[in-house]
């Protein structure tokens, strides 16, 4: 009895969510995704009018589906939020604030639904500032000041990533407490609006100079079961030319840090469904998974042993793969060549080689970055060229951005080839 109610529970589930759980479980029209980041566009949706337009626009494309950047790396939420402030300035973009008095949010998600497309909901999960502009809220609260990652830099000295000049100010993936405040955030938003999907922007390390934090320290030590002796050499240290020098503890290193991203996803992807079992969960990432292990981005199913070609091969590192965890992988085929399936710079290679480490865990989407193509009939590596390899490879598209296909002239091209592979499967 208890089997069959439980087989009736989850058939209620996957009836509401049209029939499946995992998209990959079912074949389907092309999901055609095009990716509206907050800077690069904030000025063109600035206005009711323009969202409508840009909307339609796409959807003439042939595009169905939206990834709206609702939290950028400021730390600041383009919709209503009980916790975190609005973001309405953005340094060298506007010369002053919008003003805007209605939520960006919800009018895409009310247009985009007129319209019969979908919304994903991308939220950059860990970064709180900018520290090339030195701004965002982690410069404006100090409540943010211990969940802050403490960098190991090549002079050999320990500091603050606020004052860098990298793309963003993280949080420490490996701190309860900002785990707890990314999970409350995520879970506001979710409970909020009737989104269609939920992508966990930039839920990783930063890179590998952090984090350093005596925290970090002591949960690595918890997961070794014993001290560090030499910290942090014992991990790595940094030559006269600040070249990185691999330390005897590095493997466990990299395997400690992809299980605290891969148990972050994991638990946040649970809650999600369980709030709203009908969004997907969907993250995006580089295609070069082997250079992934500084950020702690283990992609793959952890049923693929393809960690052990690398010098950092263990079994935990492949254990702490994630694919499980997720509806939707978006592999970032951010590269240049169309063509090429030995060609490891290629696009071809590259979704060849995300669908071999998936093993069918989730979704694959091929995603592509816009400025790399162009509109040149007899340039192999043009924007309709990416756009088929993408759609024959992982019967799916994604584009970044909106604001560079609109520059570039590339939206006819584009729905060429969506009537052409459409005509191919017919």
């Amino acid at each position: 009895m208890k089997c069959n109610l439980l087989l009736i529970a989850v058939l209620a589930v996957t009836a509401a969510c049209g029939g499946q759980r995992k998209s990959s479980e079912v074949k389907s029209e092309p999901v055609v995704y095009v990716s509206i980041g907050a800077d690069a566009n904030f000025l063109r949706f600035s206005s009711k009018d323009s969202i409508t337009y840009y909307l339609e626009k796409c959807l003439d494309a042939g595009f169905n589906h939206i990834v709206l950047d609702v939290k950028p790396n400021y730390g600041k939420v383009l919709y209503r939020s009980d916790y975190l402030p609005y973001l309405d300035y953005i340094e060298g973009i506007t010369e002053e604030p919008l003003g805007r008095d209605w939520d960006y949010l919800q009018y895409f998600l009310d247009e985009c639904h007129r319209l019969g497309m979908r919304l994903t909901a991308s939220f950059s999960v860990f970064p709180c500032g900018s520290p090339y502009w030195q701004r965002g809220i982690c410069y404006q609260d100090s409540c943010f000041d211990p969940l802050l990652t403490v960098e190991y830099r090549p002079d050999g000295t320990m500091g603050d990533m606020r004052d860098t000049r990298k793309a963003a100010a993280f949080m420490n993936p490996a701190n309860p407490e900002a785990q707890q405040l990314a999970q409350k955030l995520i879970f506001e938003l979710v409970k909020k609006y009737d989104v269609d999907g939920f992508s966990l922007d930039y839920c990783r390390y930063p890179d590998a100079e952090s984090d350093f934090s005596d925290l970090s320290r002591r949960e690595f030590e918890k997961y070794l079961g014993h001290e560090v002796e030499n910290w942090p050499s014992d991990v790595f240290s940094y030559d006269a030319d600040g070249n990185r020098v691999d330390g005897k503890l590095i493997n466990q290193w990299w395997a400690w840090r992809a299980g605290v991203i891969s148990d972050f996803i994991h638990n946040v992807s649970d809650s999600i469904h369980a709030i709203r079992p009908c969004v997907d969960v969907e993250y995006w990432a580089a295609t070069w998974i082997h250079a992934l292990n500084a950020s702690g981005q283990n992609w793959a199913s952890p049923r693929s042993p393809w960690v052990q070609a690398y010098p950092y091969a263990s079994e935990e590192y492949q254990a702490a793969g994630f694919a499980p965890y997720l509806d939707v992988f978006a592999a970032g085929a951010y590269l240049e060549r169309v063509h090429g399936a030995d060609d490891n710079e290629s696009i071809e290679f590259a979704y060849n080689r995300a669908d071999t480490l998936l093993r069918g865990d989730c979704k694959l989407v091929g995603s592509l970055y816009a400025v790399n193509h162009d509109t040149v009939a007899d340039n192999p590596n043009n924007i309709y060229n990416a756009a088929m390899m993408s759609l024959n490879k992982t019967g799916n598209l994604r584009i970044f951005d909106l604001s560079q296909i609109d520059r570039m002239g590339l939206w006819s091209e584009i729905r060429r080839a969506l009537d052409d592979y459409a005509a191919e499967e017919e």
